[in-house]
């Protein structure tokens, strides 16, 4: 059982118009089931004109999903990892907006090794990849596209609450923690601009790059049954009004921090006793 209302079950409030006139970048739209295609179509829905990129094999997934969105937005060739693309992705905004309001940074990988109960066994290769995709490519597209932010902004980032050591997670847990510290950094050096910095810290969600991650399935079930307010798996839009937010005026002083949507998971140091939930025995 769920203890509490599940979240999905509420309906949900509208965004409507307040992104209106913003120019954002998504990251990392692969299908429809991504978290960044569901913050992608917020973002549209609330008002913004949006970009996603992509790179690689994944361009031709990227594509057919930006065709699902109206209108259908620009895809950008970019590898986090490519200096000289990052910024050649600045320079095509620069061209086409002449400004951007907000950026979502929806980048993660790990090689194989670095996940799945092999923690003290991963060589330093694998784990410099990890942390270079999923950590330090935040710092590289922030540093490009901050200079276009010349009215203030927004850079939102997608993480897994860094705060605990999760089964199977591995070395994507110290790049996420590594992430939230590179977030607060960001802040710091970025705020006298007006450009504020935040993580959402999503619940377990049913995308791609779960699949990837051994035992997921049963970090989900435990999830779902813990939470208290419950958890829908299969619903990333929780996760992407959350970043609409972010990406608002209305969090605009609201900076360095990280934003749990997880059903109320986080806020519990042990499970749900019948007799707490108030559920009948």
């Amino acid at each position: 059982m769920a203890y509490g209302n599940d979240v999905s079950t509420a309906s949900p409030p509208t965004a409507a118009g307040i992104l209106a006139g913003k120019k954002i970048l998504v990251t990392g739209v692969l299908t429809p089931k991504s978290i960044a295609y569901a913050i992608a179509q917020a973002c549209v829905d609330a008002g913004a004109e949006i970009v996603l990129t992509s790179f690689g094999r994944a361009m031709s997934l990227t594509e057919r999903s930006a065709k699902r969105l109206t209108p259908s937005p620009d895809v950008l060739q970019m590898d986090v990892t490519d200096e000289s693309q990052v910024q050649a992705v600045a320079n095509t905004l620069r061209q086409k907006w002449g400004r951007v309001d907000g950026v979502v940074h929806a980048i993660g990988f790990a090689p194989d090794d670095c996940l799945g109960g092999n923690f003290l066994a991963t060589p330093w290769e694998s784990v410099a990849t990890a942390l270079q995709v999923s950590s330090f490519s935040m710092k590289t597209l922030s540093a490009a596209v901050a200079p276009l932010m010349t009215k203030g902004g927004s850079l939102v980032t997608l993480t897994f609450d860094a705060e605990f050591a999760w089964p199977m997670y591995d070395w994507m847990g110290p790049a996420k923690a590594a992430l939230e510290s590179i977030v607060r950094y960001l802040a710091r050096d970025l705020g006298r601009q007006k450009i504020r910095v935040n993580a959402v810290a999503a619940g377990p969600l049913e995308t791609m790059a779960a699949k990837s991650i051994p035992g997921f399935k049963g970090l989900k079930d435990g999830w779902v049954q813990r939470a208290p307010m419950g958890w829908d798996a299969s619903d990333s839009t929780p996760v992407a009004d959350a970043t609409v937010f972010l990406l608002s005026d209305l969090a605009r002083a609201v900076s360095g921090e990280v934003l749990h949507v997880d059903g109320g998971y986080h806020a519990l140091g042990a499970p749900l006793l019948d007799a707490d939930s108030g559920a009948d025995s």
